[in-house]
């Protein structure tokens, strides 16, 4: 991953409501939550919504599909594991056990394929 990359990743998880939006969505699995699921969940005015949602498209974190009247948006697990992967890519300096709890936590999103519960 360059770092362009996860500077906009980390950029758009660098605002509460982006981030509640992206942890509901990671929660919920493969599957996804239509657009006016998760504003009721979490309280969002649609046009507050309607903004957030974007920005975590454009940032590659989220990818959404039309079902019927809804729009369904899920979490891109192989670009939260990139971006995972990429924070961790240095780590340790000699010490893996630095980075031992990280790793699991990687292997756990890494697990994660589309139709799986995570």
């Amino acid at each position: 991953m360059e770092s362009t990359t996860a500077v906009n990743m980390l950029s758009a998880l660098g605002h509460e409501g982006r981030l509640a939006i992206f942890r509901l969505l990671v929660k919920a699995g493969p599957e996804g939550v239509a657009a006016g699921e998760i504003a009721r969940t979490l309280g969002v005015l649609p046009n507050s919504l309607s903004a957030n949602l974007n920005v975590l498209s454009h940032a590659g974190l989220i990818g959404s599909r039309r079902e019927g009247r809804s729009i369904i948006y899920a979490a891109d697990y192989g670009a939260m594991s990139g971006m995972l992967g990429f924070l961790m890519e240095d780590c340790c300096g000699g010490a893996p056990e630095i980075c031992a709890p990280l790793g699991s936590v990687l292997a756990r999103v890494n697990a994660c394929a589309p139709g799986a519960r995570c």
